[in-house]
């Protein structure tokens, strides 16, 4: 299975920030979940990225991973998965958006474990649909039928997914504003 972090938006919800810097325990958000998808040792891991991004090269530096451009990145998430599903070509690919900073090592792996063949997808502890989402490699040629800001949804509407539990929120954890990041820090998630 091959495993792709999103990390090609803009932040621009963060008022100048970039949402995949924003630290925690000492490590870039980027850095961190990264690190956890590495450990779970699924397969190879990628990280989509703006066509110029240096703070997030380099929040990446050192660690085994495919750094995958997107110059269209302007154009929403599907630009990102169209370029992941040709770098994970034949193979199963595990999507996750990089600004999810309660998915774990566990959750990763957990995902990878339940692999059946089909769709699966993450959620949270009241079932809400959330992240990661892994798509069989035959599903993977759709992609490139992929535009603007939706993703996948239209594929995940066509090939409906078993679902996933994971811990929590840790499905459905998305920190895109600076609101957003300061009432999870606050949160008792924030020692997770």
């Amino acid at each position: 299975m091959h495993c792709v972090l999103l990390a090609a938006g803009a932040s621009r919800r963060m008022g100048g920030r970039d949402k995949l810097l924003e630290e925690i325990e000492g490590l870039p958000v980027l850095r961190r979940q990264a690190l956890a998808v590495l450990a779970a040792g699924i397969g190879p891991v990628a990280v989509t990225l703006p066509a110029t991004s240096p703070g997030r090269a380099a929040a990446l530096e050192g660690l085994a991973v495919t750094a995958l451009p997107v110059p269209d990145a302007a154009e929403g998430m599907s630009a990102s998965l169209r370029t992941a599903a040709l770098w994970a070509a034949g193979h199963p690919l595990m999507i996750c958006p990089a600004d999810m900073p309660e998915l774990t090592t566990a959750d990763f792996s957990r995902m990878a474990a339940a692999f059946d063949g089909g769709v699966l997808r993450g959620v949270d502890v009241d079932g809400c649909a959330g992240h990661p989402v892994v798509f069989p490699a035959a599903l993977l040629p759709r992609f490139a039928g992929l535009h603007g800001d939706e993703g996948a949804r239209s594929l995940v509407r066509a090939h409906p997914p078993r679902l996933i539990a994971l811990p929590g929120r840790h499905a459905t954890t998305d920190l895109d504003t600076p609101e957003d990041w300061a009432a999870w820090r606050a949160g008792p998630a924030s020692s997770a």
